[in-house]
């Protein structure tokens, strides 16, 4: 048995809900591409990313009458994630060094698949995970900056307009097929028009609900620190 990470941006299709829309702090006021379209636009928002030492995401969504909420800080080398799905609760914390997972008895099963006989090892202490395993490597490819790459939509298939608020700023919309493990999905990714083009919010809405991704306070340096080694336990010994 071995986890799953997922990335956060990947959690929100998997549980799509009723869309709650965040506030989210305004980037500047000024044109930042100029004769925008879709393709330059895309392009200048991975320009601008990639200069970003950090990002915090939340991301929200409901599926029936459970609500799930997915909190995020991607940094450089540091990085932390927590899923909270009904009673279901998962923390990821990622270092230079090692990446840490801990949960409840339902989200270590549920959501990161964990046998009962894996999850009762675990208990309540982290699962540590040494950096150069594959194990460390999903986890910190999934929470450290490096991931922020894969956040934007292809040029194909996407289409551009300007928002209708004052903002004016830059909406793309795509379409994403159905499959066996998830319905069809109209997403709408907000990238700021101010002087630093970045990602705001996306928003999905599909057959069986919605959901919201919101982006803010770009440029956070973002440190976490390690569970003492006695509340640790290696994932040799749980996935044995």
């Amino acid at each position: 048995m071995s986890f799953s990470p997922r990335s956060p941006l990947q959690l929100i299709t998997v549980a799509l809900g009723v869309t709650l829309v965040l506030a989210v702090t305004p980037i500047a006021a000024q044109a930042s591409v100029k004769n925008p379209t879709t393709k330059t636009v895309l392009k200048a928002a991975q320009k601008a990313m990639a200069k970003e030492s950090g990002v915090h995401i939340y991301v929200t969504s409901k599926t029936g009458t459970v609500k799930s909420v997915v909190v995020v800080d991607i940094g450089a080398t540091f990085g932390e994630e927590t899923i909270t799905s009904g009673k279901d609760r998962v923390k990821i914390i990622v270092t230079p060094t090692d990446a840490y997972l801990s949960g409840s008895v339902t989200g270590l099963t549920k959501i990161m698949g964990l046998t009962a006989a894996e999850q009762k090892k675990v208990g309540t202490l982290s699962v540590v995970m040494k950096a150069g395993t594959s194990p460390y490597t999903s986890f910190h490819t999934n929470l450290t900056t490096s991931v922020l790459s894969g956040i934007l939509p292809r040029a194909k298939g996407t289409k551009y307009k300007v928002s209708g608020d004052r903002a004016k700023d830059y909406q793309l919309s795509w379409k994403t097929a159905a499959s066996s493990t998830a319905s069809a999905t109209k997403s709408v990714l907000t990238i700021s028009s101010g002087s630093r083009t970045l990602p705001i919010k996306e928003v999905i809405t599909g057959t069986t609900g919605g959901g919201t991704t919101a982006f803010s306070k770009w440029g956070e340096h973002v440190h976490r620190y390690a569970p003492a080694v006695a509340k640790t336990i290696p994932y040799a010994t749980v996935i044995g």
